[in-house]
């Protein structure tokens, strides 16, 4: 068993001026926002969630993006609605999010 049941990792990457990024397009603020949901939810403990930084995850056109393992799943986010509905679906629940899903 690993040592988290879910991870997850955030494409946090800052590209230069006027390209297209994760950054660029509110990850930062929707990472904390994780962040912050699962330490309330009292989930981010060994055996539980890691929510992780990631530099680019090569899926640029996609973005913002995650991706959760073991399961492997990636996601397009625009809002802490998404987040909630990633956390609240997949996380807790164990469905995948097939609007958000990559």
């Amino acid at each position: 068993m690993s040592y988290f049941k879910h991870h997850v990792f955030f494409c946090l990457n800052q590209r230069g001026a006027g390209e297209s990024c994760c950054n660029n397009l509110g990850a930062t603020e929707l990472f904390e926002y994780a962040k912050e949901r699962i330490r309330i939810l009292k989930l981010g403990i060994p055996g539980k969630v890691r929510i992780n930084k990631a530099g680019c995850l090569g899926r640029c056109d996609k973005g913002p993006l995650l991706v959760i393992y073991p399961e492997g799943v990636w996601y397009s986010y625009t809002n802490q609605n998404d987040i909630d509905q990633i956390i609240d679906e997949h996380i807790i629940g164990g469905w995948i999010v097939e609007r958000l899903k990559i």
